[in-house]
């Protein structure tokens, strides 16, 4: 039986790349919905290719381009939020791949679960700001989240079924970035241009700056927490530079258990669409006789304030996280548009976080206004 998908962000690195999973496996998969925020003319070609029923631009003006562009085919075209929320509940779909980037992740998210929708999670900002409510919300319906991300795919996998109680500790990994040997004077004087070169991983222009300071993995502490149902704590973050080591998981024996294998975003997104069975891929193979090292170090925290600023975002709990990812999502935007510098975002995170009272128990709506007020901060400071 196939397994039939919505796909949102259907545009980006992640969307693209799951697209290409589905071209290997069309006896096993239909998508029957697509959604992307502007970009009409590669939307458009996706519609011919893979032939869903429905779509969705969330920018209104590109919504009315694409209706136009695909007006021969047998397809819906919706536009904003309330087209997203109508292609989740799509009665057809069984599955909802979330690889949005932001905050918009979470309302679709919502509105899926409730609709009985299992969903592949690429988006971290669902879980960031709202695991308090997404989690137990899965288990009332009794849907699955299944983890894109490779760091959260690897724990997934060396988990395979222990509970919880028999965990230790989690083992997080991260590359380090294209700065993970630069000091703190020389990290003053990089541009983007040089932010953008990650050394392992194909990603999207915010996750990549995102990576290279280290916020990225700091996110990723927090969606484990959730995820895995761990203490902040219990989550060790290790630098592993060739990117070999997914992450992994230290048992209460002392045994560890990790997943290995090349840096490719389509081995997790296979996992989580076929979960819990594993098919055949034909991308190029970990060879460990070939490899002349596998190391380990410390994350630098005294230079990448990122990931300290997350365990503190992890540790006041309530809203804060929400103001940790609003403050770092318009510091990346300055950023690439060069009217800050690199170091300058820890700087806009933390101004952030001191400025917000916690809100202890947020509800959706006081996760979007925490959003709102620290964008307006930020911007009342120049």
């Amino acid at each position: 039986m196939k397994r039939k998908i919505v796909l949102l962000g259907s545009t980006g690195s992640i969307g693209t790349q799951t697209l290409d999973v589905v071209r290997n496996y069309r006896q096993e998969l239909k998508v029957t919905a697509l959604a992307a925020n502007r970009n009409v003319e590669l939307l458009e070609a996706q519609i011919r290719e893979f032939g869903p029923s429905k779509a969705c631009m969330f920018d209104e003006a590109a919504a009315a381009a694409l209706r136009q562009r695909v007006s021969d085919l047998d397809v819906t075209v919706y536009s904003g939020m309330d087209g997203i929320l109508e292609l989740v509940r799509d009665e057809e779909a069984d599955t909802v791949l979330t690889a949005v980037v932001g905050m918009i992740g979470i309302r679709p998210t919502i509105e899926a679960i409730k609709a009985g929708k299992d969903i592949a999670l690429a988006n971290k900002e669902t879980l960031v700001c709202a695991g308090h409510i997404i989690m137990p919300l899965a288990r009332e319906m009794g849907v699955s989240i299944l983890p894109v991300d490779s760091e959260h795919s690897a724990i997934f996998q060396s988990l395979n079924g222990e509970p919880v109680s028999k965990i230790e500790k989690i083992l997080l990994t991260a590359s380090g970035g294209p700065f993970r040997t630069k000091t703190y004077e020389q990290l003053q004087e990089v541009t983007v241009d040089d932010a953008l070169k990650n050394p392992n991983w194909d990603m999207g222009a915010k996750v990549t700056i995102d990576s290279a300071s280290l916020v990225n993995k700091g996110l990723e502490v927090i969606e484990a927490k959730w995820l895995f149902g761990v203490d902040v704590d219990d989550i060790k973050v290790v630098v592993q530079p060739q990117s070999i080591l997914h992450s992994a998981v230290q048992f209460v024996d002392g045994a560890v258990m990790g997943q290995m294998g090349v840096p490719d975003m389509k081995l997790p997104i296979q996992y989580a669409l076929f979960y819990p069975d594993r098919l055949p891929m034909s991308e190029k193979r970990l060879d460990l006789a070939a490899m002349a090292s596998l190391t380990f170090e410390e994350p630098r925290t005294d230079v990448f304030k990122g990931l300290p600023l997350a365990y503190r975002a992890a540790h006041e709990g309530g809203s804060m996280p929400t103001v940790f990812n609003a403050a770092n999502e318009m510091a990346v935007k300055k950023f690439l548009k060069r009217q800050i510098r690199f170091l300058d975002i820890y700087d806009m995170i933390s101004s952030a976080m001191d400025h917000h009272r916690i809100v202890a128990d947020p509800t959706v709506e006081d996760i979007l206004e925490a959003e709102k007020e620290t964008y307006e901060f930020l911007e009342s400071r120049g």
